[in-house]
């Protein structure tokens, strides 16, 4: 039987979307070509005893009220589905030589805390935070459709969003004049975007930036629980979700897209999958050159001419007999740099392959939460994080797969041994485990175009209202991924729930 939605991907934004259409009773087919479902959020296990996520770290908008618990409280799960909030006296450890800050959630405290180390500048660094402040509700005012009661009630905001619309990061701290090193370190979430200052959207930056002051979280399950939560909706209301079915193409007829041959990767079987709506959770530009680009109205095709986001190289490491929380550790992120300036910094590693001195963030999950365990008791998890370029490695990878191995060795150790000099001296003494992963692992394992960890790029040109959304120009066929929407966790559950919305008419989300 032809279910109501053919799904293509099972990333969260398309979990999110079948979810809340399987409990609102309509059937839905997902087709997946991983061995897992989630997308960047699956969970896989190594050495038989060791679990990591492939990419979430600590996510935002799970607060009550907030648009992931409205998500939750709609398909029954808010109580089963919980999140541990992390210190908002300091949800983010930032470190960088000869300064140090813990980012607290409150802004007027951010203000105090900054103007405590560059007293000099204070009057500048609260101007720069009020910024913050009225770009952020500005956002939410001018963002289609626009209420031109709001408009008027709250000018200013408006103003602040409308005139930042090209800036970014990089632009605001220059308007503001603050010192390089305040710049840094409100800054250093920088691995939230792989993007520096000078090219970051200061759209992008404030929107997450006031997310988690608003509220940092991690699931008390861990997210391997939330993703099996939104499959058992899809299942428990007679939807399925097929693994390893790879697409190979789209059967499209008159400007409709009605479905998709798909090859079973244990199988190597072909077969055709019909709905009475497809929707697209593989990237955009992917698909569109499937179906053939020509097929698609100038405007989608403008929209869909974006380049993807750079890639990450992660380290994923278990220490035994150690208890992180002895070194300063604990319900929080901590990000390092060895630069002064982040521009720089960016152009060392992802320009230059220069690891030397790294900039990356150290993420520990076993402090996160004390239920349902990754790893022995006598074990903790580290996650290490930084960006690199999807062309360098892929080279490397397929002229010289033992340079390609020693490069992310090398990169591993540049990191350890700041570690070992800053935060734990014997640290790889207790290492007991560890694997890298490059943009090519992303580009194997995510199905992500150019290894990209954010879809396409968040610069002040694709961010805004040009950004490409669910719709296609084709019939009965819709995008939903994260460059169609907003990356991250709470970006893509806030792009499948929209895109239930428009679809259903039966609006879940306040904000």
């Amino acid at each position: 039987m032809k279910p109501d939605y053919l799904i293509i991907g099972s990333g969260l934004s398309a979990l999110t979307f079948g979810a809340l259409m399987a409990n609102s009773g309509k059937t839905v087919q997902i087709l997946e070509a991983h061995e897992h479902p989630g997308g960047f959020g699956h969970t896989f296990t190594m050495a038989k005893k060791y679990t990591f996520n492939a990419q979430f770290h600590y996510v935002w908008s799970c607060g009550e009220g907030q648009t992931v618990n409205q998500v939750l409280k709609k398909l029954g799960l808010d109580k089963e589905v919980t999140f541990e909030r992390y210190d908002p006296e300091g949800f983010d450890h930032m470190r960088m030589p000869g300064y140090k800050m813990d980012i607290p959630s409150e802004p007027e405290e951010l203000i105090q805390r900054l103007s405590a180390l560059f007293p000099a500048h204070s009057d500048r660094i609260r101007q720069f935070v009020n910024e913050v402040e009225k770009t952020g509700a500005g956002l939410k005012i001018v963002a289609p459709p626009i209420d031109p009661v709001e408009l008027l009630k709250h000018p200013q905001a408006a103003f602040s969003a409308i005139s930042n619309v090209n800036s970014t990061l990089q632009d605001v701290f220059d308007k503001f004049q603050l010192p390089q090193a305040a710049q840094t370190l409100l800054a250093l979430q920088w691995l939230d975007f792989l993007l520096p200052p000078n090219q970051l959207s200061f759209f992008a930056w404030v929107a997450l930036f006031r997310g988690y002051q608003a509220g940092a979280f991690y699931p008390t399950q861990h997210f391997e629980d939330v993703i099996n939560s939104l499959v058992k909706v899809i299942e428990s209301h007679g939807g399925e979700v097929l693994l390893n079915h790879e697409i190979t193409n789209f059967q499209v007829t008159d400007k409709t897209v009605t479905g998709v041959q798909a090859m079973d990767l244990t199988t190597h079987q072909t077969a055709e999958f019909t709905g009475n709506t497809v929707i697209c959770n593989i990237d955009p530009q992917r698909a569109a050159k499937m179906i053939g680009s020509e097929k698609f109205s100038q405007k989608v095709r403008r929209k869909l001419d974006y380049d993807y986001s750079a890639s990450n190289y992660m380290a994923y490491c278990v220490v035994k007999d150690l208890d992180l929380r002895d070194y300063g550790f604990g319900k929080w992120n901590l990000s390092h740099t060895g630069h002064e300036d982040l521009n720089e910094a960016f152009a060392q590693m992802y320009d230059r392959h220069d690891y030397s001195n790294p900039s990356f963030a150290i993420t520990t999950p076993t402090l996160m939460t004390t239920a349902s365990r990754d790893c022995p008791e006598d074990c903790q998890i580290v996650e290490f994080l930084t960006v690199a370029n999807y062309d360098y490695f892929k080279q490397l990878r397929e002229s010289d797969p033992k340079a390609y191995r020693q490069k992310k060795q090398e990169i591993l150790d540049s990191i350890l041994d700041v570690v070992e000099k800053h935060y734990v001296p014997n640290f790889r003494q207790h290492m007991v485990f560890d694997i890298t992963g490059s943009p090519t692992t992303n580009e194997r394992y995510c199905w992500c175009p150019e290894g990209n960890s954010y879809g396409s790029i968040l610069t002040p040109r694709n961010v805004g209202l040009g950004r490409l959304n669910h719709e296609t120009s084709l019939n009965q066929f819709y995008f939903c991924n994260a460059s169609s929407g907003y990356p991250g966790f709470a970006g893509t559950v806030w792009t499948g729930a929209i895109l239930y919305q428009r679809l259903s008419g039966d609006v879940i989300l306040d904000d």
